[in-house]
């Protein structure tokens, strides 16, 4: 039986899982296809987030597909790639790819809020458990008509889902995503407790 591998022998392909996942999350899909589809700059539309919720303001759907399928895909991808070399690569890469959506360094670190990439990332983790995130989002979207809460309670129950599909080694990552699918909805949380944050179909939604 081959001995295991040491922490310094394992480091750099820990930090290469990390470095690729992150370079591919930081991607900004929804200002490239915005800009290729002649709209302008998505940073300078509605909220100025360069995610799909508003890529839809642009008044073009398939920009605001395009931008969804794009981050979801980067998240399956640093993840897929990672999971060729080992599971733990996977979960690093995972950690990277959802922190270079949210703070890109091509953009200054300012990114999106991450829930399409988040998706990406469940599906290649677990199919299951992106479905049920899905579902989630589907049903509290319909019930209060809210982008971020429908966002938000989806993620907070992600880490529960794992545990239904009796995938447990996946719990401390997702409730580490789960922390910075939050901090990237931040101003969103304020405003739901304030009751001031507007419903999906509002121009302000953000």
């Amino acid at each position: 039986m081959p001995d295991p591998i040491s922490w310094s022998a394992a480091m750099p392909y820990y930090a290469a899982a990390l470095a690729v996942g992150y370079l591919l999350g930081s991607i900004p899909f929804g200002l490239i296809i915005t800009r290729f589809a002649g709209l302008g700059d998505i940073r300078d539309i509605g909220s100025g987030n360069i995610g799909a919720t508003n890529a839809l303001r642009t008044g073009n759907k398939w920009v605001a597909g395009g931008t969804f399928l794009g981050d979801m895909a980067k998240g399956a991808a640093a993840v897929l790639l990672a999971r060729e070399f080992g599971p733990d690569l996977a979960v690093i890469a995972a950690f990277g790819a959802l922190v270079g959506h949210i703070f890109p360094v091509w953009l200054r670190f300012k990114g999106g809020k991450g829930i399409s990439t988040y998706i990406g990332i469940l599906l290649a983790l677990a199919w299951p458990v992106g479905l049920l995130f899905c579902a989630t989002w589907l049903v509290v979207a319909l019930i209060f008509r809210m982008s971020s809460l429908s966002s938000l309670v989806a993620a907070l129950l992600s880490p529960v889902y794992f545990v239904w599909v009796d995938q447990w080694q996946m719990v401390e990552l997702s409730i580490l995503l789960v922390i910075l699918v939050f901090y990237a909805h931040r101003e969103n949380i304020q405003r739901l407790l304030s009751g001031t944050e507007p419903h999906i179909g509002q121009k302000d939604d953000a």
